[in-house]
């Protein structure tokens, strides 16, 4: 299955991109392409699509499903991912009924859990209309020591945890993607 990731932080050092890349790494069926929205322009209606944002829609438009990873910054998505989500919702709409997983990272104990239903809500907006898988979760906590010197996630069981939600995601893409063209044929 081809995946684009997009990871929802600016920080240079961003756990939300080493969860990506990590997934990228350990889970090859994906066949993941991964972005991350760090120095991508504002959203700007009154602009054209720019090229960057334009790379990126058409990757998803060749996507069989995405792959976001938002931190959570005052309980909501960063701005930098929230405007990338205006980009693709207006002269462009990649993200139409396109399966979509949900996973972040935080510093916090609770992960991204809030962060990701704001960001559930703006995928399923009028402007949007993503297929988001819900059910299995992933919410990485406590992420600066959640990883190894080599990027992989230390505990078993959060590795065992974000396998199945793989798996299922995969399923559930499968799924979406089979009505789809059986709608459009």
């Amino acid at each position: 299955m081809k995946v684009v990731a997009i990871g929802g932080s600016s920080a240079p050092q961003s756990y939300n991109l080493m969860l990506l890349n990590y997934m990228k790494k350990h889970f090859p069926d994906l066949k993941m392409s991964v972005f991350s929205v760090r120095g991508l322009p504002l959203f700007n209606e009154d602009d054209s699509l720019p090229d960057s944002l334009k790379d990126l829609s058409d990757q998803i438009d060749a996507a069989d499903a995405v792959i976001i990873a938002s931190p959570e910054y005052n309980h909501s998505v960063t701005s930098a991912l929230k405007s990338v989500m205006e980009w693709l919702s207006t002269s462009v709409h990649p993200l139409h009924h396109k399966p979509v997983m949900l996973v972040g990272a935080s510093t916090h104990v609770q992960g991204s859990a809030r962060s990701q239903i704001h960001l559930r809500d703006i995928l399923l907006s009028p402007g949007i209309q993503a297929f988001v898988f819900s059910g299995e979760e992933f919410f990485l906590g406590n992420c600066r020591d959640a990883f190894d010197e080599q990027g992989d996630l230390k505990d078993e069981g959060t590795v065992k945890f974000l396998e199945q939600c793989v798996r299922e995601f995969g399923d559930f893409a499968n799924v979406v993607n089979r009505a789809e063209k059986e709608a459009t044929e």
